[in-house]
């Protein structure tokens, strides 16, 4: 998982951890060297005490008396007591003469050093009697050793350092123990504290959720979810959020009130607008075929202008009728639901639209079985109907059109294609729009009021299906989906 696509509750809680681990880390860090730092102090001071009194006193038995020390082993002379354990003492003289050196073992036993490790000694240790570390190897390993002279005699104290690792090595076992369990139950409290915080901020994106999911384009729309009075507090960041989500789903639902208010508004007026121009358009047709009807001469001129005065009128009865029903399926009028042969009626279709163009090529594609629907007969016809004037509209002379039928699944498919010039993109995107027109794309032989795809589709969902269109040059396809 990319780290673009973490939620907040994970950002905070690992991004914290990181931090809480990184301080843990220093910590850790700090206190092994301070701890390594002091125990090597307190080891260079011995290593000084150990030095002088090595310098002050004869140590192997060559400097300074004592009387029959000489014979007694190491540790056994009342007046030199035993060197502690883990120390180690070497006496050098100016040529190079090793008087004596030793390591005191943990049992007490004291192991003279080889040439190699008084080479090394006499190589890396200054006589300044400052500590300095040497690896002696072996079973020895690391020392801290200071030297200084008396009389061209080099002496050598030091101490093994395996005490400070140990220590050390411990800590650094128990700080790393003890960081992880802490890290781990810091973890823990730190999720469950996070999810505890952000379960505000879950439930406003709850609701957000919910409004996203509604369907607000058209119709009348309630928007009942709103944020909790608790998680609007303007004290607190997720509170703000809230309270402007508040805001802005009140601001949605009136402009939706509005806009279905307006659309209401639009609807009536087209529905009885419509429903008054029906009687002045009929008396208007009624007139001009009365005058035509007459035996009463007249001018050419006014022949053909009764001519087009009953044309139009007839075109404007059928916009008028067109936008009387659009009006009423948005008003949700309910259709008639009667069983429907399709099959019949696409045979009927076909048969129609070729007796009416015999310019086109007029084919049907339907199976053997009777394919039937639950619906408004009359209503389905059109919707047929307006397809193929469509394409008889919007195609050349010479065109093949098929209408075509089918079952698929547990709907009805009808479709209407045709081997025209295709549409165009721009006004696929607005085809079933009102007083959409194709003039651009498609050839156009006669008038067309745009309405014809608006009503098939209003009809076609009335219905509970769907209606889509697929168009290349030389191919377009309307198809439409019924439930059965």
């Amino acid at each position: 998982m990319t780290r673009g696509r973490w939620t907040l509750r994970r950002t905070l809680v690992v991004g914290t951890s990181v931090l809480v681990a990184l301080a843990f880390i220093a910590m850790s860090v700090a206190t092994i060297l301070a701890l390594r730092s002091f125990a090597v102090d307190r080891l260079d001071q011995q290593v000084r005490e150990g030095l002088s009194f090595a310098v002050g006193r004869d140590a192997f038995g060559g400097r300074g008396g004592g009387d029959g020390g000489d014979d007694r082993p190491p540790g056994m002379d009342v007046t030199n007591p035993a060197p502690r354990i883990g120390t180690l003492q070497a006496v050098v003289d100016a040529d190079g003469t090793v008087e004596r050196s030793g390591y005191t073992r943990a049992d007490g036993t004291e192991v003279a050093l080889n040439d190699e490790q008084i080479a090394l000694l006499r190589s890396s240790v200054a006589t300044d009697g400052a500590p300095t570390t040497v690896d002696l190897g072996g079973d020895l390993g690391a020392f801290r050793v200071a030297a200084a002279t008396d009389d061209g005699v080099s002496v050598f104290a030091g101490s093994s350092q395996s005490d400070v690792t140990a220590t050390t090595s411990a800590l650094t076992v128990i700080l790393v123990a003890v960081s992880a369990v802490t890290l781990l139950v810091a973890v823990l409290g730190l999720s469950l504290f996070v999810r505890r915080s952000l379960r505000p901020l879950d439930r406003v994106a709850g609701v957000a959720e919910r409004v996203s999911t509604l369907s607000l384009s058209a119709g009348s729309v309630d928007i009942p979810d709103r944020v909790a009075p608790s998680d609007t507090d303007p004290a607190t960041e997720v509170g703000r959020v809230g309270a402007s989500l508040n805001g802005l789903l009140g601001h949605v639902q009136s402009s939706l009130a509005a806009r279905q208010h307006s659309e209401e508004q639009l609807r009536r007026f087209i529905a009885d607008a419509s429903h008054e121009l029906r009687t002045p358009l009929a008396s208007i047709r009624g007139y001009a075929q009365l005058s035509l009807g007459e035996d009463a001469p007249m001018t050419p001129t006014q022949a053909r202008s009764f001519d087009r005065i009953e044309s139009e009128a007839q075109r404007m009865a059928s916009l008028v009728d067109d936008l009387l029903l659009l009006a009423r399926l948005d008003a949700g009028q309910p259709l008639r639901r009667d069983e429907v042969e399709l099959t019949l009626l696409a045979v009927d279709a076909v048969s129609d639209a070729q007796a009416a163009d015999a310019t086109h090529e007029w084919r049907l594609d339907v199976t053997d079985d009777l394919i039937s629907v639950t619906g408004d007969e009359n209503r389905l016809r059109q919707v047929v109907a307006n397809l193929l004037r469509n394409a008889q509209t919007h195609t050349p002379p010479g065109t093949t059109v098929t209408l075509s039928l089918a079952r698929e699944a547990a709907e009805a498919v009808l479709r209407v294609a045709d081997t025209g010039p295709g549409i165009d993109q721009s006004v696929a995107e607005r085809l079933f729009d009102r007083f959409a027109r194709g003039d651009d794309s498609r050839n156009r032989d006669a008038g067309s009021t745009g309405l014809g795809l608006s009503i098939a589709q209003a009809i076609t969902e009335a219905h509970g299906g769907s209606i889509s269109v697929e168009s290349a040059p030389g191919r377009t396809v309307f198809e439409v989906r019924l439930p059965e």
